[in-house]
């Protein structure tokens, strides 16, 4: 009687208004990435998606790439892209 909330098969199932029973493809540094829609910390999603701790991670909004702090949390669109880099020193 008590299974899986989230398995394989049920993925596409969907639930409506729960985004967490569904995979999406997001987009990372030009590679196609599948990951459960839903939120999740930054580096968690770093993570995730194969991007390295030591390295920043920006979402891509219209025209402008917008720094996600490792500390934050974001919530996961189908078809976000994102872009990976070395971090720029300084403070602020």
């Amino acid at each position: 009687m008590s299974e899986p909330r989230h398995s394989a098969r049920d993925q596409d199932a969907g639930h409506h208004g729960h985004p967490h029973s569904r995979f999406v493809t997001v987009i990372v540094d030009n590679e196609e990435k599948s990951v459960e829609a839903g939120t999740y910390s930054v580096s968690e999603f770093k993570e995730m998606v194969g991007v390295p701790a030591d390295k920043e991670l920006d979402v891509v909004k219209g025209a402008q790439l917008v720094p996600l702090a490792d500390d934050g949390q974001i919530k996961v669109h189908p078809h976000e892209r994102f872009v990976s880099h070395a971090r720029t020193g300084g403070s602020s």
